[in-house]
């Protein structure tokens, strides 16, 4: 936004600030058409210059507007100044403290416009902006975000100041909506964005791609869509899919054999052609569907395979993977197998050159959640999740593979492709077993004949999209999650 803002101003005859404005009040007028009052907390920047800009076509349509404008006299920018005199000229109420009294006669019709701060918001709220903020949470009237809601970061979607907690208390805007202007910020499709931005609206201002495009960081991953299988294929036309797992005993305890059994479960009504289970705990399953096939490690014929490796795997994980590493045709690997791969500097060599030891495009994929890539990636959580985007790429160029970075906003990532960021999902998925379902299906789609990239674009969509479609008074377990896909 920052590269295309100077030659986007050339675009039109309008300054684009004040098509900017037009742009929320239009918008306000959509979603609160019976709106009495309008409130606008505009900020010291040209988020705030927006919001003045609304206000102007707002009072000229009627409606009883007050701003709220938290910036020092003769400060910020050009554009917003300029903005301000106009809405001075308009007529419009300002004043630089909240209208408490006022807004206490607003209701559920009324709107409230949060133009505090806009994308280069990195900082913790001060107290006058705290104020607003706490102003909007307490009233009734909902409210509409210009660019992305007060008190999220707009790139990582956590909260202002690297606060990563989930509490409620948090202080930051709960948007009903949020418009974005030319480009949807990263932070609103993942973490706590989700949560905070509402209605997501997009007004490209009149810019379609023009000669002063750049290049999109990301783009929203596609929709799954179902395909039938072709009348004259058969079991061996949809690939053989081999789930790596299942320690049993683990040294926590648990027996850790369901997860890869999850996972083969989700392989199989993904529609693999062939699914065989292969527990390194040595024992066979008695909970596996009697449709997939159980067999030692050492009888797999790793060449001919879609691997699915790691699920449940334990410790016992890393005697195979020097192997499955090297044998394996295609391979997905997760949970334990990537902790073991952070562990070893000669597997992390193994995993890289995998991608030179194969013809097929992005033979390898790797789905780990925010904890195992910032193990991977010598970090720790946080900065991971502060820029997903950035992680999911250093993690697909350090180890040659398409890279599933789970968690809200999934990224998907791989050497030489535009990231995508997936939207669908909630948070049933938040529980136990969720990821093994996931791991099975990526490697289902593989052995249909998708490359990593795009095998874990679709899964990561279908994945998301079942637990959207979700009956509301079912609970959502991984078994049941599993048996849904098709």
């Amino acid at each position: 936004m920052r590269q295309l803002e100077p030659a986007l101003q050339n675009l039109s005859a309008t300054p684009l600030m004040q098509s900017a404005g037009m742009a929320c009040a239009q918008l306000a007028m959509a979603v609160a058409p019976h709106a009495r009052r309008i409130w606008v907390a505009a900020g010291p920047g040209n988020n705030g210059g927006d919001g003045l800009e609304a206000a102007v076509h707002l009072h000229q349509w009627g409606k009883e507007v007050v701003v709220s404008l938290i910036a020092s006299p003769g400060s910020g920018p050009a554009d917003a100044q300029a903005a301000l005199e106009r809405a001075q000229k308009a007529g419009v109420r300002i004043q630089n403290k909240v209208p408490d009294q006022w807004l206490q006669q607003m209701d559920a019709r009324d709107l409230c416009i949060d133009a505090l701060l806009g994308i280069g918001a990195t900082r913790p709220l001060g107290a006058d902006l705290r104020t607003c903020v706490q102003a909007m949470q307490n009233g009734w009237a909902p409210v509409l975000s210009i660019d992305v809601p007060t008190g999220l970061n707009p790139l990582s979607g956590q909260w202002l100041g690297g606060d990563s907690s989930h509490s409620a208390d948090t202080l930051a805007v709960r948007a009903d909506h949020t418009l974005c202007l030319i480009a949807v910020q990263a932070g609103l499709l993942m973490g706590h964005g989700r949560d905070a931005c509402g209605q997501i609206w997009l007004d490209n201002l009149g810019y379609l791609h023009s000669e002063h495009s750049v290049p999109a960081r990301a783009w929203l991953n596609t929709p799954y869509t179902t395909s039938p299988k072709p009348h004259a294929s058969h079991k061996g036309s949809h690939g053989d899919v081999a789930v790596i797992g299942g320690e049993g005993m683990a040294t926590q305890g648990m027996d850790m054999r369901g997860a890869a059994v999850l996972a083969a479960t989700a392989a199989l009504h993904a529609g693999a052609g062939r699914v065989i289970l292969s527990l390194l705990s040595g024992q066979a399953s008695d909970n596996a569907p009697p449709d997939v096939m159980q067999r030692k490690f050492k009888r797999l014929e790793l060449e001919k395979l879609h691997v699915v490796c790691g699920c449940g795997g334990g410790s016992a994980v890393q005697s195979v993977l020097p192997e499955v590493l090297r044998r394996s045709a295609q391979l997905v690997l997760d949970a334990d197998g990537l902790n073991a791969v952070a562990d070893d500097n000669a597997l992390q060599q193994a995993l890289r050159q995998r991608a030179t030891l194969q013809t097929a495009l992005q033979p390898t994929v790797i789905t780990p959640h925010p904890l195992e890539a910032a193990r991977l990636l010598g970090c720790n959580t946080q900065q991971v999740q502060n820029d997903r985007l950035k992680a999911a790429q250093e993690l697909a160029e350090r180890y040659q593979c398409a890279v599933v970075l789970k968690g809200s906003g999934t990224v998907i990532a791989a050497p030489g492709r535009t990231l995508r960021i997936n939207t669908t999902g909630n948070g049933r998925l938040a529980i136990g077993g969720t990821g093994d379902v996931l791991a099975g299906l990526v490697g289902a789609r593989m052995a249909q004949g998708l490359n990593g990239f795009d095998a874990a674009c679709v899964a990561v969509a279908q994945h998301g999209q079942v637990a959207d479609d979700w009956p509301s008074g079912e609970g959502l377990t991984a078994s049941r999650l599993a048996q849904k896909l098709v």
